[in-house]
């Protein structure tokens, strides 16, 4: 193991004294257990001597530490095993039976081969919590097969909803969307799990699939009409799947602007110069606009195009209208509310030098997550 068994300073978020044994790659896994570290919790994470390969996502100032990779990869220890080998697999095993967690995103079946599934590793430490993050669920037919997010981005319906609107057909959403959210959702079912070995005194096994878990994350809203038997209607939340919703373009740039509840709609025409539309039949209420959505929006369009971005941000800055400019991302570094949380960091990296990153979002007022370590080079 390298480094850096000690840790610069101590962990004081609420998984401090969690062991997580860390056997994933790209970005689902790295992003849970990064989570999970910043939260306190020891995590351990084992390369094969090949590496992570989102080590080589560009960009890198030097091989095996791109970019993606740094903002995955903190707060984590690093041991380099090569698994098809008996003594590293066995200090592989040796490893998961000193941890808490053991999470891996390594298809079941090759788990299975070299003991390292949930049942044989179970004995040797029955308070285990096992998390498998793969593709999808091991009781349907799907099993096994490889799966990145681009490709659960098309299954799950994602792609056919992003591109519902274009000319061009089914679009992915530019970033890895199923990674984060599969993440997110090994981030929050480890902890569960914990909480309820407290109380029983053993550990489980999780299984935490990507396609499984983007179907659900889409079936909030747009299950839709396809929520009712016999359907009210298709597949698709009509607001958020109007052709009209996006950044309103303006005389000299782009507006997000979104008035929701009735007063709010009644303000926006009244300071916009339309107050007649506030008493519409199709725009006097909730269930009006619901129904007439696309024409609302279009009609929203219509009204933000007559003026300029700082005009209305001006004209909307105290009337409690949901609203932003649309700035890009590279402009947020500035913004006066990340900067007043301390949302962007700078740091020196041992190998990398000066290096960006984004904080802890989250705050605990007794407990709060820290960053105790950066990624480390492959050695």
């Amino acid at each position: 193991m390298t480094d850096s068994d000690t840790p610069a300073s101590p962990a004081t978020g609420p998984l401090a004294g969690i062991r997580v044994v860390d056997m994933t790659s790209v970005g689902m896994g790295p992003y849970a257990t990064q989570i999970l570290g910043d939260m306190g919790a020891d995590v351990i994470k084992v390369e094969s001597p090949d590496g992570d390969v989102f080590r080589h996502a560009a960009p890198a100032r030097h091989p095996g530490m791109g970019a993606a990779f740094l903002n995955l990869n903190r707060n984590k220890r690093f041991v380099v095993l090569d698994i098809k080998r008996e003594a590293d697999l066995r200090e592989l095993k040796a490893l998961i039976a000193g941890a808490d967690v053991f999470v891996s995103n390594v298809r079941p079946r090759s788990l299975q081969r070299l003991g390292l599934d949930y049942e044989s590793l179970r004995p040797a430490n029955p308070r285990l919590i096992y998390c498998g993050a793969y593709g999808y669920s091991e009781a349907g037919p799907y099993a096994g097969q490889p799966a990145f997010d681009d490709i659960i981005q098309a299954r799950s319906g994602m792609a056919q909803f992003q591109g519902a609107n274009s000319t061009e057909g089914p679009q992915y959403v530019n970033t890895i969307l199923a990674d984060k959210v599969a993440g997110l959702t090994v981030a929050y079912a480890i902890p569960m799990a914990l909480y309820e070995r407290e109380r029983s005194g053993v550990g489980q096994a999780i299984e935490v699939p990507m396609y499984e878990t983007l179907v659900s994350f889409l079936a909030v809203e747009q299950l839709a009409g396809q929520s009712f038997v016999p359907p009210l209607g298709g597949a698709g939340y009509s607001r958020v799947m109007s052709r009209h919703r996006k950044p309103y373009r303006t005389l000299d740039g782009h507006l997000a602007l979104l008035p929701y509840t009735t007063g709010q709609w009644a303000r926006f025409f009244a300071l916009s110069g339309h107050p007649e539309l506030a008493s519409d039949p199709r725009y006097a209420d909730a269930a009006g606009r619901s129904a007439n959505i696309d024409t609302l929006y279009a009609t929203l369009a219509e009204i933000v195009a007559t003026r300029t971005t700082a005009q209305w941000l001006a004209l909307l800055e105290h009337e409690d209208i949901p609203h932003s400019e649309v700035p890009a991302f590279d402009a947020l570094f500035d913004d006066p509310h990340l900067r007043a949380t301390g949302m962007f960091f700078e740091y020196d990296h041992p190998s990398e030098g000066r290096v960006r990153a984004a904080g802890i979002p989250t705050r605990f007022s007794r407990t709060p997550g820290n960053i105790r370590r950066w990624p480390e080079a492959l050695e």
